[in-house]
């Protein structure tokens, strides 16, 4: 059945046209800002671009970000399926955890607190997001450090052009789940405002998988709040202004392990962000600065009181605060050429305290800010070139200097061709991911000589358009080589450079979008090669030992193929219903000194329905796993089986 699925898959694209569910794509032109950091169409630039628009957003409302992600070709967002609370883990092109940088609106945003700085997608919700700019390819040259295989920026809702508009929604679905959201915004000349709320509760699955169905595993909660608030203006025709704060809170339970139940374990998470920022434009110059203050609170408390063992009692506090600064400018210097040159500042440091009670007494470890913080300082420069009869080429590079490691350059080229209803691109990149604050300065673990990954990104491809952009094709090939990559010794106990990895493959995307009709198409080949240590148990010793070096040719929990299908049709005016298919193929689950597990291919079906009974007021329903497909992510965790989310909506000006 897979097999044939996955062939009709391949069929069905010769005939459709470009991304993902329902227009999740840029048409060709589009007016895109993350690829270059200024206003151009999609069509006169060669990276790989997708934009997710408010169209989509609302139409998944009752999915996580992860979920929508997960949608997009060189997409694996693991934990998205799973129970809500779990860490969204995204993985793009093949690439490690933290190495796709997360934007917010364009600035760049971390977890500094976490062992990978990756930020926590769970504290996004749909409702609060305007449109979401998918860029993939090594592009730290633009966003610097942690955009090895892209970026993904989120920008927030935007104002209404009315003077006042209230919007306001409520929703329920299986596991005891309850959301409500509300927001005002609007227009008053120049000045412009949003303000939004959401909120969120479910009872929640068991998080670890129960093999026996026997065992009384509880179910673990979530109970989440989110705020959004957007102001900006012009205090003149050249001179304009922005703020913006978020404040994102959600309470989860958790479990022990796999397969294993704890009753009394919890987790407090906590995200500020607030940030600035003013345009000044010139005749052929504008200039943008741009703050951001971002600070992440985890909490975890474990009463081990319910599944015994050696500890009886532990605490975990982390805490990270990181600052961004920066300061560029875009220059027209003709119809032919563009550049632009900047420079940013950023500031990080985290606070943790470990605290453990067993039999044997306390057990306590602690991180301090004072010396837990690294700064990392860069100048960038880009160029644009627009031939005026097909011919693009863009080009950059930036200089970082990193309080510890020192000194790294990358660099980026891009040259496109446009020619009728064919576009041709290549890109070459190079990206670098700093050592996090936690590999470098945990006590037991971390190494402060830790260089940062390196990387250097290939691709190219074509696209096709016709009928009037109705349909979409695009292809790319792409391969990426990592050096340096971080990794553990179960020698010494500590991190340390040593991995070496390659990562390759294919996306077709395809989108015919015409009259009531909207059907979609992704597929993904993705295979790879990692080069590190292999270690053996020393029985004289009671440790571990180097035994060489050992590659395998995969990456864990990463599908080598997947696909995406989507079919839309407006069958009046008011009433709208898709369908989506998503199937991911083998996947390898990681196990120490063991074997990896192969978990099963599988295909899950989403059925989804609107009905408007005007501009103003719309109601909905989202079936998820429509025939309860039994399938893992994440070994000996829960998966959803078949559930829903249906709701009303409503917007007044």
């Amino acid at each position: 059945m897979k097999r044939s699925l996955f062939m009709t898959a391949l069929m069905i694209s010769s005939a459709w046209g470009f991304s993902q569910s329902d227009s999740a794509v840029t048409t060709l032109d589009d007016v895109v800002i993350t690829a270059n950091r200024f206003l151009q169409k999609q069509q006169q630039t060669g990276k790989v671009l997708t934009v997710i628009p408010r169209s989509i957003l609302e139409k998944s409302t009752g999915k996580n970000m992860g979920e929508i992600l997960n949608q997009y070709a060189g997409l694996t967002v693991i934990g998205s399926n799973n129970n809500p609370g779990t860490n969204i883990d995204v993985y793009t092109r093949g690439a490690g955890l933290g190495n796709t940088l997360i934007l917010i609106d364009g600035v760049p945003i971390y977890d500094v607190s976490s062992i990978s700085s990756a930020f926590d997608l769970n504290f996004f919700t749909p409702d609060m997001v305007e449109r979401v700019e998918i860029l993939k390819g090594g592009q730290s040259t633009v966003y610097g450090s942690d955009a090895v295989a892209g970026v993904i920026n989120i920008i927030p809702r935007k104002s209404a052009q009315a003077p006042l508009q209230f919007n306001a929604s409520a929703a329920a679905g299986s596991f005891g789940t309850y959301k409500l959201g509300a927001g005002l915004n609007g227009s008053q000349k120049d000045f412009h405002y949003n303000l939004q709320y959401q909120y969120l509760k479910t009872a929640g699955l068991s998080s670890a998988f129960d093999t026996t169905g026997k065992e009384g595993f509880d179910k673990d909660g979530l109970n989440q709040h989110n705020i959004n608030v957007g102001l900006n203006g012009k205090f003149s025709e050249k001179l304009s202004w922005k703020l913006m704060g978020q404040a994102n809170l959600y309470q989860a339970d958790l479990d022990a392990n796999a397969f294993a139940d704890d009753k009394d374990n919890t987790v407090d998470n906590r995200n500020f962000i607030a940030g600035g920022g003013w345009t000044y434009k010139l005749s052929k110059t504008t200039l943008q600065a741009n703050y951001n203050l971002n600070t992440t609170k985890r909490f975890y408390l474990d009463d081990s009181a319910s599944v015994g063992g050696f500890s009886k009692f532990s605490t975990s506090d982390y805490q990270g605060t990181s600052h961004f600064a920066e300061l560029y400018a875009n220059t027209r210097i003709n119809e032919y050429f563009s550049f632009i040159a900047g420079a940013d500042a950023r500031f990080q440091k985290t606070e943790q305290d470990f605290l453990s009670i067993s039999d044997y007494g306390p057990f306590e470890n602690k991180l301090s800010g004072d010396s837990a913080r690294i700064n990392i300082y860069s100048a960038y420069a880009s160029g644009y070139f627009n031939s005026g009869k097909g011919f693009f080429l863009e080009g950059g590079l930036r200089l970082n200097n990193h309080s510890l490691y020192g000194s790294n350059l990358t660099y980026t080229i891009n040259p496109s061709y446009v020619h009728g209803n064919w576009k041709f691109f290549f890109n070459l990149s190079t990206a670098f991911k700093a050592p996090t604050l936690y590999q470098l300065y945990d006590a037991y673990s971390g190494y402060p000589s830790l260089k940062p990954e390196r990387s250097t990104s290939y691709e190219g491809g074509l696209q096709f358009s016709a009928m009037e952009n109705a349909w979409q094709s695009r292809v790319v090939l792409f391969e990426r080589k990592l050096k340096d990559g971080i990794d553990y010794s179960f020698v010494d106990y500590r991190y340390f450079n040593n991995n070496k990895v390659t990562d390759k493959g294919v996306e077709l995307e395809s989108m015919f979008r015409k009259g009531r009709w909207n059907l979609t198409f992704n597929y993904t080949y993705l295979t790879g090669e990692v080069n590190t240590v292999k270690y053996a148990y020393d029985p004289n010793s009671f440790s571990y030992i180097p035994d060489g070096d050992t590659s395998y040719n995969y990456q864990f929990r990463r599908p080598k193929h997947s696909l995406n299908l989507f079919a839309g049709y407006q069958f009046t005016e008011k009433l709208f219903v898709s369908a989506h298919a998503r199937f991911a193929g083998k996947r390898f689950e990681p196990r120490f000194m063991d074997a990896p597990l192969t978990l099963d291919p599988y295909t899950v079906f989403d059925l989804y329905g609107e009905y408007r009974f005007s501009k103003k007021i719309r109601i909905f329903l989202d079936l998820k796993n429509l025939f309860n497909a039994d399938y893992i992510d994440i070994n000996g965790f829960t998966t959803r089986p078949v559930n829903f989310m249906a709701g009303v909506s409503f917007q007044f000006n």
